[in-house]
């Protein structure tokens, strides 16, 4: 359960002269921390975790013990801790009177947790690192979001961190938005910005590997009027990370310009993403796999894998939908394993 200011383990000790013209202000910290004012007072109210130095009753100053609690609370709220835990063991850290826990005791996220506290988006019954991920990027606090992300990975793996990560809290952070008007909007933009990047780190080959011919490369396109890009980067990011050679194309690519590509390329599969209902062209789909290429008696088509929401009911039987992103990548890592019979002549 939560402190509350009856009960919570406040810190205070006597301010010296040099604290009193040294600590931060409430607003320096908050810049510091990357976190609101607002944020440091509630903490202070509901956890104790306030400034030991207040010279005229009113200003608050925060001394450097101040500002090593609060760099512990932040940093294990940032890992998904509960906001009431994280201050008792930031506390502990600092040595607080009558809470004899050495730092080490702190709390630290087992990997595959669930969490079910209460947090700023409603986020549900997800892996701690969501809330984690979460609370950074509430606070825009970007050095906190790249270090949730690079560990989610790192501990992971990319699909597992994407599908149980990266897309709970990219959907919390939508339907805040959804339900907030403008507000929240900047937290949005910051978190896919940084969940692309993450994802760029993975650069598919050039070329496929192996003897014989290589086949061509998967391209991945969004369908014209389509706009959503992250699900093809993460599935541009799988490729890289199995070594298989892409084609990013991203958003709404152009109906012509789509067939031309496929045609100079003769790819291996094309991918078609359509978040919504609208952009999903079944017609356009039907074209692309009807694209032809090489010598004569032995000319090839390319595997079309429509994906994403928006083909929900709607692709055609011959067309694999894939349902997640180990799906799509076992789809088309059959393609370059020799599990898989050539796409089309």
């Amino acid at each position: 359960m939560d402190g509350t200011p009856g009960d919570r383990a406040v810190i205070r000790s006597e301010p010296t002269p040099q604290d009193v013209a040294t600590g931060l202000s409430t607003g320096g910290l908050a810049r510091r921390l990357g976190v609101s004012p607002t944020t440091l007072r509630s903490w202070d109210h509901r956890y104790g975790i306030g400034p030991a130095i207040r010279p005229d009753g009113r200003h608050r100053r925060w001394a450097p013990r101040d500002v090593a609690v609060l760099e512990t609370m932040c940093r294990l709220t940032s890992a998904g801790v509960p906001p009431a835990e994280a201050a008792r063991a930031a506390r502990a850290a600092a040595g607080a009177p009558g809470d004899s826990r050495a730092s080490a005791d702190a709390p630290r996220p087992a990997a595959g947790a669930r969490s079910h506290a209460a947090g700023p988006l409603p986020l549900g019954d997800v892996r701690r690192e969501c809330r984690g991920l979460a609370r950074a990027a509430v606070r825009l606090d970007v050095p906190s979001v790249e270090r949730q992300l690079a560990k989610a990975v790192e501990a992971h793996g990319l699909v597992v961190a994407w599908q149980e990560v990266m897309v709970p809290t990219l959907r919390a952070v939508g339907r805040k938005w959804a339900s907030s008007g403008d507000r929240y909007v900047e937290v949005e933009h910051l978190l896919s910005w940084h969940v692309s990047t993450a994802l760029r780190r993975f650069a598919p080959p050039a070329v496929g590997s192996g003897g014989g011919p290589a086949p061509g490369p998967v391209v991945l396109a969004c369908m014209p009027g389509e706009q959503h890009t992250l699900a093809l980067e993460a599935l541009h990011a799988g490729l890289g990370e199995r070594g298989l050679p892409a084609r990013m194309f991203g958003a709404a690519v152009p109906a012509e310009a789509l067939t031309a590509a496929v045609e100079r390329l003769g790819p291996a599969a094309v991918v078609l993403w359509a978040q919504v209902r609208s952009t999903a062209s079944l017609p356009l789909a039907r074209r692309v796999a009807r694209a032809r290429w090489g010598v004569k008696g032995a000319r090839l088509s390319p595997l079309v894998l429509p994906s994403g929401p928006g083909w929900i009911g709607r692709s055609d039987p011959g067309m694999p939908w894939p349902t997640s992103l180990k799906d799509a990548l076992d789809t088309l890592g059959a393609l370059y394993s020799g599990d898989a019979p050539p796409t089309g002549r």
